[in-house]
């Protein structure tokens, strides 16, 4: 973007001639075939047919593109089944053929859901661009489409218009442009044409002199061009990104980019690019294809490569079984179920790597005012030197002037009779200084009365601003001084201002008073960034300080007003910030209260009873952050040391290793700027924390960026609670991927296993005789563990979520419980199943393998037929069995969940919980008797028949199952395998 970018410092000085012609139609055109039109890539309707056919095409043609964005295997499986339909069709096996076509549309209609919600969400893009445009063009201005602006034109804006393109700003006045859009910011920001910018390496919301493509202009007016258009545009990248493409710029050098396209497409055909869970699956996905052909080449040379059509048919077999099918579509629905339950929280996920990685957070960096505390300021107190204390008490709706009881130094204040109290004079250049150093305005909406009338509403008042500016005008309001009442007589125009300033921590603004001629300068900040610049008596200052420290030790937050008058010989020096904000006149004090959220009590217990420490960045004052932090449970007054809270000017002293050389790092940190929050972030880096950030502005995103996780909060609710449920819900869903994945990986092992070992089982001719048909394992995989699996995906959260320590990141999904668990549930799982068919062959069946039965049913077959069947139900029985048992990888199934349900029956409830899970379980074991016992269904789709004494063996197997999983899980909890190490982690947190 540097390139682009620095045309933004070009076009200040461009010249006259061309701003009155602008471009002509000539040039216009010209530029248009050449840049394309100013639109999105793949504007208009999304096409149905063109997402089904790439999804067709991706699927039956093993395209190397990216499907879905949340499974990279899905080329693997796809794989295996193309192979396996061709060869049914081959051999003229439709029946088989049929199902596995049906196996592989599924699959393309889960792309195909995925694709075209993808698409709609680009669309959603374009409802943002403008429709029209005012440009100069010829000489004249002209109503142009916005798609046919181009680079160089020269665009008209004012108020309420949505900018069309990326535009350097020519003229401006009193320019405000709403850019929560791409910065996040809560609030307009003021643009100004005459800045000129140092470098193009600027933050995107600093860039005072440009306005972006889809963003709307709140106030002003102004003239720009055009210096980037359609996809080219910062809400352009925004949507390739969402397309997934790489936005970072192009090499010039023909070979780099040639070797970063190669590689960017064999890793792309590996799976090995999206968040860090699909690269992990993918590389797991990739072992398992290894492992697939492995296994294919085994049974091939068992079988001395004689590869007719049983054999490589048995091949196939063995890999389909090795691969878990239904994992794409699984994981796709858990992880929606899991982005919708965030977002009923208030947490919307914008990266998938954030969602997956969330569950694991080990510190929340967190701001204060409207995160930890309610957002609701209300000007409590204000202290004015020879005045007193003006107290406001009792004030339930903050935005009503009239809504509080005032007392001066403790005595009732008759607002009805302010005129017999002289005294209150000594509020009025406070009371204007926060009136008109200020951008919120506070008003009462009006309504219908009887359909004629329209009269203010009681109680119904309305703000627009920061909630410390409206807590400020609602203050002189209250005495009739607010900044309407103050500028309706005409005496008062703005001349000057200088907005808020992070670094500064303070803003002014100058107004001339026609009657006088004189500018009045009115400036409001923090105390150590007004006091430096007023002018003050070292024994006033002290007292001062102690007011200071005095109120900031209730939990205000406490601004300094300050104000000077300046002659109309001076007013032209007002341009410069140090001269305007020099030399003031302390007027006052303000203390405004923000109470803490009702729920952030519990929100940051919660957060340490989860080994989560939790630390308060913010910008108030060191005794103000105290007092809050103790109020919302950060800081524990007993065990507060003196690293527990530091001021950032210390903190920013400090070198990295003096940092690293602290106990603890500090758990408030006040008058924080951005780069102490980075700071910070990188201390709880170097400490192999995996932190939170939170911030609600430009300002803060070098720390959200730094962060392993930043939250962008938002303009109507950023609370902490959120944030918490968030965590929560990572955790869960963290917990239930696991689950699924158990399950699936179980069959899998039990199935590879089985058909391994029964390659020694050969009939009369020499041929390995399956022990599950290939439907069977296609049945077992995509319907029975499927709906299990997906069961499992949408568990509860356990009650012992939020009590247990954070997990490993670096293990990912693939722990050692889960990996040992599932070798030993699997394994024996396919031991019982190959028992389960020795015991009918070699019984009753005296070892009679027939002729020719994995090809069809004959007199021969029967034997195998209903060995293959008590296979079948075996495996289905056990599968189904075990989505009960992995609902907690150690708890007895027979007391999965005591802190919710306690008592003798427990069982049942615990496993009536999950409503979905519970009836999957059912249905599986209902549908598995039609599977078997239908005539013709079961001998030609299935190869398998209907059995009677065998429901014994199944039975059996089952009981031998159950008690094999209850006894290792008793071994589990008796020794503390994997329980330990949660304890010894939360011990080391203590020390971040």
């Amino acid at each position: 973007m540097a390139g682009v970018y620095s045309l933004e410092m070009q076009t200040m000085h461009m010249s006259a001639t061309i701003m009155i012609s602008g471009l002509s139609t000539f040039d216009a055109e010209k530029r248009l075939q050449t840049h394309g039109p100013n639109k999105i890539d793949g504007s208009g309707q999304v096409s149905l047919w063109e997402v089904l056919l790439r999804q067709v095409s991706n699927s039956l043609t093993i395209s190397l593109s990216r499907q879905v964005a949340l499974a990279k295997d899905e080329l693997t499986l796809a794989q295996v089944l193309v192979i396996a339909m061709a060869l049914s069709y081959g051999t003229l096996d439709f029946i088989e053929g049929a199902v596995i076509t049906a196996v592989i549309l599924l699959n393309i209609v889960l792309g195909f859901v995925q694709d075209y919600r993808a698409e709609k969400t680009m669309q959603s893009l374009l409802s943002l661009a403008a429709p029209s445009s005012q440009v100069v063009r010829n000489g004249k201005i002209e109503i142009i489409k916005s798609e046919t602006l181009v680079v160089g034109d020269i665009v008209k804006l004012s108020t309420g218009v949505v900018v069309p393109a990326d535009l350097r700003l020519v003229e401006s006045t009193n320019l405000e442009v709403d850019e929560a859009l791409l910065t996040g910011e809560s609030l307009p920001s003021s643009k100004n044409a005459d800045i000129t910018l140092a470098s193009a390496d600027v933050p995107l919301g600093d860039r005072v002199n440009m306005v972006y493509s889809a963003t709307t202009v709140t106030r002003g007016r102004a003239t720009g061009i055009v210096v980037a258009s359609g996809m080219k545009t910062q809400v352009g990248s925004v949507a390739q990104l969402l397309r997934g493409g790489d936005n970072s710029p192009e090499s010039t050098n023909v070979f780099k980019r040639w070797f970063k396209k190669v590689g960017g497409g064999f890793k792309s055909i590996l799976g090995l690019v999206g968040t860090p869970m699909q690269i992990k699956l993918s590389k797991f996905a990739i072992l398992l294809f290894g492992l697939a052909v492995l296994l294919a080449i085994i049974v091939f040379s068992a079988n001395k490569w004689q590869l007719h059509n049983e054999v490589v048919l048995y091949g196939i077999c063995v890999a389909v079984a090795v691969i878990p099918e239904s994992l794409i579509a699984v994981m796709t629905i858990t992880i929606a179920v899991g982005v919708k339950a965030m977002a009923a929280g208030n947490v919307v996920i914008r990266k998938m790597s954030a969602l997956e990685a969330i569950g694991g957070v080990t510190n929340i960096c967190s701001d204060k005012t409207g995160t930890l505390t309610q957002g609701k300021m209300v000007a409590h107190k204000v202290w004015i030197p020879g005045f007193g204390m003006l107290s406001v008490e009792n004030a339930t709706n903050i935005l009503d002037p009239e809504d509080a009881k005032l007392s001066i130094d403790n005595e009732p204040l008759d607002l009805s009779d302010l005129a017999s109290q002289p005294k209150i004079e000594r509020l009025v250049p406070v009371l204007d200084a926060v009136a008109l150093c200020n951008f919120a305005s506070v008003f009462r909406t009006e309504s219908s009365n009887d359909g004629t009338e329209k009269v203010p509403s009681l109680g119904n008042w309305k703000s627009v601003g920061d909630p410390t500016e409206v807590a400020l005008q609602v203050l002189a309001m209250r005495f009739g001084h607010g900044k309407d009442a103050l500028l309706s007589s005409g005496e008062l125009s703005a001349v000057m201002e200088h907005q808020f300033d992070s670094s500064l921590k303070r803003m002014s603004m100058a107004y001339k008073n026609s009657n006088t001629n004189e500018v009045e300068v009115f400036a409001k900040g923090a105390s150590e960034s007004i006091l430096p610049i007023v002018d003050l008596p070292d024994k006033d200052r002290d007292v001062i300080l102690q007011m200071l420290e005095s109120l900031a030790s209730e939990g205000l937050r406490v601004l300094c007003i300050a104000t000077k008058t300046v002659s109309d010989d001076e007013e032209a020096q007002l341009s410069d910030r140090q001269f305007m904000e020099s030399k003031l006149k302390l007027q006052g004090l303000v203390g405004l209260y923000d109470p803490p959220r009702l729920e952030t009590f519990a929100a940051v217990k919660k957060c340490h009873g989860a080994g989560i420490k939790v630390h308060m960045l913010t910008g108030d004052h060191l005794s103000t952050a105290t007092a809050i932090a103790q109020l919302v449970g950060i800081l524990d007054p007993s065990t507060q040391t003196i690293d527990s809270v530091m001021r950032a000017q210390d903190f920013d002293k400090l070198s990295d290793a003096e940092i690293d050389g602290l106990v603890n790092l500090p758990v408030v940190l006040a008058r924080c700027s951005p780069q102490t929050k980075v700071r910070m972030v990188e201390a709880l880096a170097r400490r192999k924390a995996f932190s939170v950030m939170t911030g609600d502005g430009v300002n803060d995103a070098p720390a959200l960026k730094h962060a392993d996780v930043g939250i962008a909060m938002g303009i109507n609710d950023d609370n902490f609670a959120s944030i918490v449920k968030a965590v929560e819900e990572g955790r869960r869903l963290f917990d239930n991927i696991q689950k699924f994945l158990m399950h699936l990986l179980i069959s899998n092992i039990a199935q590879v296993i089985l058909l391994l070992i029964a390659l020694a089982f050969k009939d009369s001719r020499g041929n390995s005789v399956f022990p599950l048909s290939p439907l069977e394992i296609l049945w077992v995989n995509m319907i029975t563990s499927s709906f299990l699996a997906l069961g499992l995906g949408m568990e509860e959260a356990q009650a012992d979520i939020m009590v247990r320590p954070p997990r490993d990141l670096r293990v990912g999904v693939f722990t050692w419980e889960l990996i040992c668990d599932k070798m030993l549930y699997g394994t024996w799982a396919g031991i019982l199943c190959l028992i389960s068919f020795i015991i009918v062959i070699f019984g009753p069946g005296n070892g009679n393998l027939g002729v020719d039965c994995n090809e069809e049913f004959n007199e021969t077959c029967t034997t195998v037929f209903r060995g293959r069947a008590t296979v079948f139900a075996v495996l289905s029985f056990l599968l189904l069995v075990t989505a009960w048992e992995v609902k907690h990888f150690s708890r007895s199934l027979f007391n999965l969940d005591p802190a919710r349900f306690p008592g003798r029956f427990s069982i049942f409830k615990a496993l009536a919980y999950n409503r979905f899970l519970l009836w999957a379980v059912v249905a599986g074991f209902v549908i598995t008797f039609p599977v078997i016992y239908i005539p013709t269904v079961n001998t030609i789709v299935f190869k398998h028949k209907g059995i009677t004494w065998e429901w014994g063996i199944v039975f059996g197997a089952l009981i031998a199952y159950i008690a094999f999983v209850e006894a290792w899980k008793a071994i589990k909890r008796r020794f503390g395998i994997w329980s330990g190490k949660g304890q010894r982690q939360t011990l080391a947190l203590d020390q971040v």
